[in-house]
């Protein structure tokens, strides 16, 4: 297969093979990945902030009874 042939198989796929997603699915997609986003954000968030707590606790346990 030359790569003329690649070419035309791969637009002919993409125009009329392929089932484009409509407008709205685009949207109601991309509110879902900025949603899950902001969602995975705020665990990271939380998980940061719980863990420097901890380990200034522990740094204030280990460093400060000298």
């Amino acid at each position: 297969m030359g790569f003329k042939t690649y070419l035309k198989e791969s637009y002919t796929e993409l125009v009329h093979k392929v089932t484009w997603p409509t407008w709205p699915d685009l949207q109601n997609s991309a509110v879902l990945v900025m949603v899950a986003t902001a969602i995975i954000a705020l665990i990271i968030a939380g998980l940061d902030f719980a863990f420097g707590e901890i380990m200034e606790t522990f740094y204030d346990l280990l460093f400060k009874s000298r």
